[in-house]
């Protein structure tokens, strides 16, 4: 029941639609491909594979980068489903402001990597086949200072995602109010005999 009104909501009205389920887990799991990239990245000297882990990594922030734009227009279209309970004012604030934040740092993390590689003057060559337009002058101090920033960032958008989970699941296990099930599909409880 949604308290202001006294409405019921149709059945799976509060869940999520499957595309933005789709873009949701797409994107989680790209981003903690990427970061798993980077890591090994940072640690590894330059051999052949870490090179090709370099240009995967690359391929990938570039997807992440269109999968975020397509959410982002996905989610300007589409309103999300209500919560039902509702969350307070303050977790519904909190809540926003996370989503806002993950949004932005979404698409300035493989921005800020892409200005970095074009300001080294390595251009990103899009699964080896298109060479995609540099986004920065190549200045060896501009992508030192692009290197720090796509670090920072990337670790930002670590910490809020672990935040992201961390409510998640506290809403599903503490809280049992059903938020983290409006972002996973359901589970059909037939038999596939």
């Amino acid at each position: 029941m949604i308290p202001s009104t006294g409405r019921r909501l149709p059945v799976g009205a509060d869940r999520y639609k499957p595309a933005a389920m789709f873009l949701h887990w797409v994107i989680a799991l790209g981003i903690l491909a990427a970061v798993g990239m980077g890591l090994y990245m940072t640690v590894e000297p330059m051999t052949p594979i870490r090179f090709r882990v370099i240009n995967w990594h690359k391929w990938l922030g570039i997807l992440l980068l269109a999968a975020t734009m397509a959410r982002c227009i996905y989610r300007a279209c589409h309103r999300p489903p209500p919560h039902v309970p509702p969350l307070s004012r303050m977790q519904h604030l909190a809540a926003g402001a996370v989503h806002a934040a993950l949004y932005v740092l979404c698409l300035t993390v493989p921005l800020a990597g892409w200005a970095q590689t074009s300001a080294v003057g390595r251009p990103v060559v899009f699964f080896g086949m298109l060479r995609l337009p540099d986004i920065a002058p190549p200045d060896s101090g501009l992508a030192d200072t692009l290197k720090d920033a796509h670090h920072l960032l990337a670790w930002a958008l670590v910490i809020l995602i672990a935040l992201h989970a961390a409510a998640a699941i506290k809403h599903h296990l503490i809280d049992r109010d059903g938020v983290l099930a409006r972002m996973l599909p359901r589970l059909s409880h037939r038999s596939s005999l």
